[in-house]
């Protein structure tokens, strides 16, 4: 399929390019607003969803009335929180076509802005049609920026702005990251990973391993404190700002274990680290979350079991997850990531015991010899 082929969702069964269409029609009824120039709206980023983001041109942002101004009110069904002026040269049109998540983008920004995490302010948005005007965090990801140089300073104000989150977080604001949540998740191995990908049958022995591994990784998680959780907390979508970092793709935040989102940036799908740099952002972030008040466990050993445990739970769901994108959505460049996570995994799964059997799993899988070094 090509782009202006395919279609841009299941439920609206517009082409992209009729998005594209309907999408700068509504643009054109805000333009005066904003100052925007249409002539300019190009493709910024796309994503693993449906959604699309485009860069455009607009000189009167500034001008715009929002929160604070006399008289000024946000759009209908838009929360005031979220809805501000903002001096700008461009803006981020956001093509999200249901079922895409647009109302619960606009919830989690505004409770990410309460807490002092720098996002993207709503300037509009028509939740039923599925587009959003929001303002420009630039064109630096942190996916880019990092270096040697600069990467312990960055992942620190990484993790500053995460344990803020946290601390803003109250119980029954975001769905939950329950035991069916993660069980859900970590299907996609089987069926998408195991089955599609490799061709290999989910046989009674695999089946079993599957089981008591997914019981034990669901077991550690939900023995965790729960916090916000943004689930995609990772360098590429934290953007080079001021403040920094910016935060994008915060709309599948939910409430879950604490560890998640520590992992996430640290064990990213895009790029590695070496161990003594991870353990210094994590002790850092153990640390810091400790003194700030947040209920991490007091022992860091335990703490760090956790955090790997975690991570595995994540990276399981991640090897269905890229098969799937790949073979139902027609998007293969994720799967060259599938090794990294595949080390990912293995190296948990090596360092503990119980998790011994899923270990020799993915070598059988990856027709590997047995390879053995326990840590705990």
């Amino acid at each position: 399929m090509t782009p202006s082929s395919a279609p841009a969702s299941a439920s609206t069964g517009n082409t992209a390019s009729e998005r594209l269409e309907l999408l700068t029609a509504w643009l054109r009824s805000h333009a005066d607003r904003y100052g925007l120039d249409l002539a300019t709206l190009a493709p910024a980023s796309a994503d693993a969803s449906f959604r699309r983001y485009f860069r455009l041109a607009a000189s009167a942002v500034a001008n715009a009335s929002g929160v604070g101004a006399a008289g000024a009110r946000a759009p209908a069904g838009l929360p005031s929180a979220v809805y501000s002026s903002a001096a700008a040269t461009t803006l981020i049109a956001v093509d999200a076509p249901p079922p895409e998540k647009c109302r619960e983008f606009v919830q989690v920004a505004q409770l990410l802005e309460g807490a002092g995490v720098h996002v993207p302010r709503v300037l509009e948005v028509d939740f039923d049609a599925g587009f959003m005007l929001v303002t420009d965090l630039g064109t630096e990801p942190y996916l880019t920026a990092l270096n040697e140089g600069n990467a312990r300073r960055l992942m620190r104000d990484a993790l500053d702005t995460l344990i803020r989150w946290q601390l803003g977080s109250r119980e029954g604001e975001l769905p939950p990251f329950d035991e069916a949540f993660m069980r859900r998740e970590m299907e996609l191995m089987p069926e998408w990973f195991i089955t599609r990908h490799l061709g290999r049958e989910v046989d009674t022995a695999t089946r079993g391993v599957l089981d008591r591994t997914f019981a034990l990784l669901v077991a550690s998680a939900s023995a965790q404190p729960h916090v916000y959780m943004l689930r995609d907390f990772m360098p590429r979508n934290l953007m080079i700002a001021s403040p920094n970092p910016g935060v994008l793709d915060f709309q599948d935040a939910v409430y879950g274990p604490i560890t998640y989102d520590v992992a996430s940036l640290l064990r990213d799908a895009f790029l590695s680290w070496d161990e003594a740099f991870e353990l210094d952002c994590f002790a850092y972030y153990w640390e810091h979350a400790k003194k700030a008040g947040l209920p991490v466990d007091a022992d860091f050993g335990e703490f760090y079991r956790q955090l790997e445990w975690m991570g595995l739970q994540r990276h399981i769901k991640v090897l269905g997850l890229f098969c799937r994108i790949n073979y139902r959505d027609s998007k293969p460049h994720y799967l060259k990531d599938l090794p990294r996570f595949i080390g990912y995994a293995r190296k948990v799964a090596q360092r503990y015991a119980p998790l011994a059997p899923f270990a020799k799993l993915l070598d059988d899988l990856e027709g590997r010899a047995d390879e053995v070094g326990y840590t705990f």
